[in-house]
């Protein structure tokens, strides 16, 4: 997707990129809004600045009904994958990142109040299906196997790079590069399922762990030679990594999705302020904002999965 986020070099949440043990999502949901600041003390970056979406009356009406709290946008999200979500570095609780900046807007133009609440990722699309939460907005990747039990709004593609420690002789540009190494993965992810479908095909050491932070730690420890995450995440982890790691190749860019329950009466309402988000130029804000330069997508849609 991109290879370097030279504007958030300066950003100050080194911890929430967890390269080390201390860092990470909690197992318990950890309720926030999204923010409305675009600085914390200490200069660093939380929120897209000018955020303030009107209210689109027939948008709202149609979403009132179908969310799980009255006057309340119920988002989970893994904080755990900046610049996507991540915790604010001034308290270590509120989620701020792209995808919080979207729930923002999204709440604004159905009427409601945004409450983005930190949830591990593999918990999030059960969640939706038990009625915990209206939304998962967390850098998900709309697949055709995941639409079996979910459905999706797509709003924004990337692709999945790799990355490894900077000492390290290893520079994959392919799944068949993971052959005779070891990988370190986030639980539920697309890389955990491409990373393992490789290891069908020959011998690949897939550790699994519960978060991203997890992933990170197992590579700056040693325990696992590379890493594979969504491209403008493993952008951030190798800008915020003080020359730890480095970056690798990208491949197969797909559609980001908005997670709902299937059949959820949310799906439209969800789409149409996407649309209209795109329309009056504050989802490109959002992504000019956080560097992610090629997040754009054209066609959004319900169920837009391309494979």
């Amino acid at each position: 997707m991109r290879s370097r986020l030279t504007a958030l070099a300066a950003v100050t949440a080194i911890a929430a990129v967890a390269l080390g043990a201390g860092c990470g999502s909690s197992n318990d949901d950890n309720s926030s809004s999204s923010g409305t600041g675009t600085t914390a003390a200490g200069g660093q970056l939380t929120a897209t600045p000018g955020i303030n979406v009107a209210k689109d009356d027939a948008i709202a009406s149609a979403a009132a009904n179908a969310v799980v709290n009255s006057g309340e946008l119920n988002v989970a999200s893994d904080a755990t994958y900046p610049p996507m979500e991540f915790f604010a570095a001034n308290d270590n609780t509120t989620v701020i990142g792209a995808d919080a900046d979207i729930s923002k807007a999204l709440g604004q133009i159905m009427g409601l109040t945004a409450k983005v609440q930190n949830t591990p990722f593999d918990s999030i699309l059960p969640g939706l299906t038990a009625g915990k939460y209206d939304l998962g907005i967390s850098s998900f990747t709309d697949t055709l196997d995941r639409q079996k039990t979910n459905d999706f709004v797509t709003y924004a593609q990337a692709g999945t790079t790799f990355y490894a420690s900077t000492s390290s002789n290893l520079n994959p540009t392919s799944l068949a590069d993971l052959c005779d190494h070891s990988v370190a993965v986030e639980k539920g992810t697309t890389q955990q399922e491409d990373a393992e479908g490789q290891g069908q095909k020959c011998q690949v050491d897939v550790q699994v762990y519960p978060d991203q932070n997890g992933a990170n730690l197992a590579i700056s420890s040693g325990r696992a030679e590379l890493g594979m995450a969504d491209s403008p995440v493993s952008a951030y982890i190798v800008e915020q990594s003080n020359g730890q790691f480095k970056l690798g190749q990208a491949y197969g860019v797909a559609p980001y999705g908005i997670a709902m329950k299937k059949g959820s009466p949310l799906a439209q309402p969800t789409l149409d302020a996407v649309k209209a988000l795109y329309d009056d130029g504050t989802m490109q804000k959002i992504f000019d904002y956080w560097q992610l330069k090629d997040a754009a997508i054209s066609n959004p849609q319900i169920n837009g999965a391309i494979n």
